[in-house]
């Protein structure tokens, strides 16, 4: 009881926190125009793929007057794919510069212009007959994706006090499970996922980017950017007060210069500078080790893919709909519990244990894919697998990976350790989204034999290399790694011996 009452007091004030000003309105703008948008995308191109598909074959006819061969629409189906990704590269990449230029609040303006663009192309392709403007669509809505992701987490850090800020971002998560959800909802037959919809389904997001194009402009610039960028005190105060309601917010913002003077006695590094630093090597082979098991744990995949997945495992056509809805709602559900399972097992349990089991789980995938044929039930033994799969997936390392970056690296070099990360996860995903239309037809099956070797390097790695992060410090984690040695040698004995040099 005495554990429980913190906790709901916590929870009481931070609802009357939201309500006594527009904060609660404008997390909700922020995040339908977010990454809500990017959570819809990776789920929301599944359902239409066969309409898509096809529509690449009488396109193609249309205009060579004969059909395209196979690999010539399995290519371009790739490029669809994978185009999302490249934009999504971009956009993550060009976000310092754009929001440093524009401002949040305009820099979130322009990039809801850039989802209408796309979702212009994307209706314009049909009626035109051309696959060409889907692939451009598909690189505008990736673009729009990663820079609307990254601002949508700086906007939500740099308008809520200390004491929220970090609730406050975490629904950045919850918006991307959301837009999952609703990518594989609206993909229903009943609703938008037929042969004569598929590109309004495609353009659902743009009708949220268009909302916030209307309303942000009458809410506030984020007062860190007013105070710390513009040095207009009173424009921050007012924004605290229109966002959080009437208050003196002086202690917030003597924060906000404290927590600025601190970044500038110690300057984030550049990516190259946190490359080139043999005090955090470990850190960096443990980080990108992490996020790329995840991201070719084959999870993108079967978001993506699912509804090539679940026809080759041998389930009805009219069926597969239903069921990738049922794997959204799966890891939205996870995705929430995580945050009470973190706290009570810790981070390693959580990363080497869901790898673990997901490792298992493509091998019994496999299993079951060749027997599909066997009994009209091994399909739906196919589907369970899959959301075992989810579950430990979300429950484990794609819930803790995402707090090992303020955990293993020190403010000085997060920006940077973020870059890197952001450019692995997109790269991986772009390199999955070409790559695995041509693996699913070369390997059939045994595809999944591979996802379940990277799930098993990164259940032994997590569980051999990688310290245990609750409840340390900086220092104390930092001196973990340190102590890691392979073949006798450490990364911090090699560091003293050019120092002594």
């Amino acid at each position: 009881m005495c554990c429980k009452g913190p906790c709901i007091k916590r929870m009481e004030t931070l609802l009357q926190q939201l309500t006594h000003g527009n904060a609660l309105f404008l997390i909700l703008v922020l995040g339908l125009g977010g990454s809500f948008q990017a959570g819809f995308h990776i789920t929301g191109l599944s359902s239409p793929s066969p309409y898509i598909q096809r529509f690449i074959n009488s396109s193609w006819h249309d205009r060579y007057e004969e059909p395209p061969q196979p690999q010539t629409v399995t290519m371009i189906w790739s490029l669809i794919v994978s185009m999302f990704a490249v934009g999504g590269l971009l956009g993550a990449v060009s976000v310092k510069f754009i929001s440093g230029l524009l401002g949040r609040k305009k820099a979130v303006i322009c990039n809801s212009f850039i989802t209408v663009l796309a979702a212009g192309f994307m209706l314009a392709s049909k009626n035109v007959n051309s696959f060409e403007m889907i692939i451009v669509a598909r690189f505008l809505f990736g673009y729009s994706a990663g820079l609307g992701m990254n601002t949508h987490l700086i906007y939500l850090g740099e308008i809520s006090p200390r004491k929220t800020r970090g609730i406050v971002t975490l629904t950045s998560a919850t918006f991307t499970s959301l837009g999952k959800v609703s990518g594989q909802m609206f993909g229903l037959t009943e609703i938008l996922g037929r042969e004569d919809t598929w590109n309004i389904l495609l353009c659902v997001p743009a009708l949220f980017s268009f909302v916030q194009i209307v309303v942000l402009p009458f809410f506030p610039e984020t007062p860190r950017y007013l105070l710390i960028e513009k040095g207009d005190d009173k424009a921050c105060k007012k924004a605290l007060q229109s966002l959080w309601g009437q208050g003196d917010y002086q202690q917030e913002m003597d924060e906000m210069l404290t927590e600025q003077a601190a970044i500038e006695a110690a300057p984030p590094v550049s990516l190259l500078q946190l490359l080139r630093d043999r005090t955090v090597r470990w850190q960096l082979i443990t980080i990108s080790t992490i996020y790329c098991c995840n991201q070719l744990s084959g999870m993108s995949t079967v978001s993506t893919f699912s509804y090539d997945i679940f026809l080759e495992a041998g389930i009805p056509k009219k069926k597969i709909r239903y069921i990738t809805l049922g794997l959204g709602v799966a890891e939205i559900l996870t995705s929430l519990t995580c945050g009470l399972l973190i706290e009570l097992t810790g981070r390693r349990p959580l990363l080497f244990g869901g790898y673990g089991v997901m490792s298992a789980c493509w091998i019994f995938v496999t299993v079951t894919l060749n027997l599909k044929d066997s009994s009209y039930w091994v399909p739906y033994i196919t589907v369970s697998l899959m959301v075992v799969f989810i579950m430990f997936f979300c429950g484990g390392p794609g819930g803790a990976t995402p707090t090992l970056n303020s955990e293993l690296f020190i403010q000085s070099n997060r920006m940077a350790s973020l870059v890197l990360t952001g450019l692995q996860r997109w790269f991986m995903f772009a390199m999955m989204g070409l790559v695995f239309p041509f693996l699913i037809d070369a390997l059939s099956s045994y595809l999944f034999l591979l996802f379940a070797c990277v799930c098993m390097l990164g259940s032994l790695y997590t569980f051999f290399l990688l310290p245990e992060t609750k409840g340390k410090t900086l220092l104390e984690i930092s001196e973990e790694f340190k102590a890691i040695t392979v073949c006798g040698k450490s990364f911090a004995e090699e560091t003293r011996t050019e120092t002594r040099l």
